[in-house]
């Protein structure tokens, strides 16, 4: 398997053999069906059954449509398909979190069509990781590689069920790595133009030796399908908030407390530096760990713990995937010299963390929020002081009516600030909540049962 000679290649370098590799590491992959309970936005409904569009699509596995007459902004049910890849041969899997969010069922179809009812350990919204479980033994496991070793111009393979197409492998090279995306700030992406569409969410990126180097995740698209461009998650990545899941449920991620950007040729000059690299810290949070260390405004990053950060990208997705407590060595461009700071990194629920899109999402799976703390801005805006903004909604929650963009104000009578305090109150196995919630300029209390 892996590599095979056929002279092809430039300079005399070979080739993968890519039916080799599907036909080893075929059976490891999945397709993942969810079926749920989703609060449609009125735009979902706007669907024009005449259009080209739905003619085509409609009746192709995987595509799902709502019909008006169900309701606007009520919960109405959904299907969606995505992929996976098996990890161990007693069950588990990993997909990507936005696959099974607001799932109620998971099914797991294997490439011998036998299928199992999946269990979601756990989802990590920050790095969209998910680690489901199913009751089997003697499966076939994906041999996994190193996404390190990557280099841009390598083959990859990329294996899934785009459109509902069970076992599709595309093939390319990777274009670009470490690439950083709005709102991702955990996560240094893999680039490839390995065809990826809707589907194939979650599908393992194989190297050119077969061996599971990301987790294909998103593309860059303005019609919906495949452009050329697709991000996979690096595998390092993934399996560093796998073993948190496993481990304990959830997945902890470390904050600095800082907003960063890219240096370019006239900045770095402007700071007596001679090449743009390095993270340029543009506000430190105040009471945050990197204000407790002395960071300031102005500073550039040049490395943690020896690891070279060359842009921006490269210290969030560094610091997104610490432990929550851990020590680390800055080496820092100030006043035309190198410094060296200690710094204890904070959790990221601790609050709203500078630069940040998102906090830890409360237990989903009992109270079924996933929220983070407003921006200053924003409670300026609401004429509120602390306050959570509701980013997704599912399970009992969603049965409550609590609604996307509601802000919580308080729990159990409880003001709220943090992630980690509502987390506190359902760690007490309460089995009703109230909550005090905000929405469109009015106070509100919720009770929501948890069982």
């Amino acid at each position: 398997m892996g590599y095979v000679d056929v002279g092809g290649g430039p300079d005399g370098v070979p080739m993968p053999n890519y039916r080799a590799i599907v036909q080893q590491v075929g059976p490891a992959v999945v397709g993942v069906t969810v079926a749920g309970l989703h609060r449609a936005t009125p735009s979902e409904y706007l669907l024009d059954l005449s259009d080209p569009f739905f003619r085509f699509f409609h009746g192709l596995p995987g595509f799902q449509f709502r019909l008006p007459e169900q309701g606007l902004g009520g919960n109405v049910p959904f299907r969606s398909q995505g992929s996976g890849f098996i990890i161990s041969s007693d069950g588990l899997i990993l997909t990507n979190a936005h696959v099974v969010r607001e799932a109620k069922e998971v099914t797991i179809k294997l490439n011998d069509r036998r299928e199992f009812k999946a269990k979601v350990l756990g989802a990590d919204t920050a790095t969209d990781i998910a680690v489901l479980r199913v009751d089997a033994t003697n499966l076939l496991v994906a041999r996994l590689g190193n996404s390190k070793q990557l280099q841009v111009g390598d083959p990859v393979l990329a294996i899934g069920s785009p459109f509902g197409f069970e076992q599709t492998a595309t093939q390319g090279i990777v274009s670009a790595k470490g690439r950083s995306l709005p709102g991702d700030t955990a996560v240094p992406f893999i680039q490839t133009d390995a065809a990826v569409n809707p589907g194939n969410s979650g599908g393992p990126l194989f190297d050119g030796h077969g061996a599971v180097v990301g987790i294909n995740a998103q593309i860059y698209s303005q019609s919906g399908g495949y452009q050329g461009l697709s991000f996979a998650i690096p595998i390092d990545v993934a399996l560093k908030v796998k073993d948190q899941i496993v481990a304990t449920g959830r997945a902890s991620h470390a904050r600095l407390g800082v907003t960063v950007q890219d240096l370019n040729q006239n900045l770095a000059e402007s700071f007596g530096m001679s090449r743009p690299d390095g993270a340029l810290i543009g506000s430190v949070a105040p009471g945050a760990a990197a204000a407790l260390a002395g960071l300031q405004p102005g500073d550039v990053v040049m490395s943690v713990n020896d690891e070279i950060m060359t842009r921006s990208g490269d210290l969030s997705s560094r610091i997104s995937l610490a432990i929550p407590g851990e020590t680390v060595r800055l080496k820092i461009w100030r006043d035309k010299a190198v410094r060296e700071l200690s710094v204890k990194l904070g959790r990221a629920d601790e609050g709203a963390s500078v630069g940040s899109q998102h906090d830890t999402p409360a237990r989903a799976g009992q109270l079924g929020l996933g929220v983070r703390a407003l921006t200053r801005e924003e409670q300026l805006s609401a004429h509120v002081q602390g306050g959570l903004l509701v980013e997704t909604v599912s399970g009992a929650a969603a049965g409550a009516n609590v609604m996307s963009g509601d802000v919580l104000l308080a729990i159990n009578g409880i003001a709220l600030k943090s992630v980690e305090q509502v987390n506190s109150v359902i760690a007490k196995k309460p089995k009703v909540v109230a909550l005090l919630i905000l929405r469109d300029g009015e106070r509100l209390f919720v009770p929501v049962e948890l069982g």
